[in-house]
């Protein structure tokens, strides 16, 4: 089941993509760290509504963030369409636990669901360069690269932009 997050769940969150960072790091890529993901990002997708979680039986498992508001550091990309009515998509998130068992396609089969009946133009989002296993997530749903930005407190290395017209 996919739902609107509580703020009491914030704190399993956090330590999801603790979890999460750790079994990154473990194979070599350095997307997430102690800077980020934290609590003052799900803090802020929360009271805007646009933090969802992921529940299989009663278990918390994953989360992701589907937002309208365009992050500055997207402004440099060259998106495929013009800026109009989108959604973003930031800290997608399941439990290693749960990984490889198809959590994060539902995720996103929700997020762009969620868009379509929006009536958005397209879905937009990021992920990191050293991420090959995202990076070929997101192009077998169809989204295409476009540029990269840098968030230096999580990498030295660039995050790739995607996006997938609806």
């Amino acid at each position: 089941m996919i739902r609107k997050a509580k703020a009491s769940e914030i704190v399993q969150l956090i330590a999801i993509t603790k979890l999460c960072a750790a079994h990154m790091i473990s194979e070599n890529i350095f997307q997430w760290n102690q800077h980020y993901p934290n609590t003052m990002a799900f803090d802020k997708d929360f009271n805007r509504g646009e933090l969802y979680v992921l529940y299989i039986q009663d278990t918390l498992v994953g989360c992701v963030t589907i937002s309208s508001i365009k992050d500055s550091e997207y402004d440099a990309i060259s998106w495929l369409t013009q800026d109009t009515k989108h959604y973003y998509i930031h800290r997608l998130a399941v439990s290693p636990v749960f990984q490889k068992q198809g959590y994060a396609r539902k995720l996103m089969d929700f997020a762009e669901s969620f868009a379509k009946s929006n009536a958005a133009v397209s879905v937009r989002l990021d992920t990191f360069s050293q991420n090959k296993r995202n990076q070929q997530f997101y192009k077998n749903r169809g989204y295409q690269r476009l540029g990269s930005i840098y968030f230096p407190n999580q990498s030295q290395h660039p995050f790739y932009c995607y996006e997938l017209i609806l």
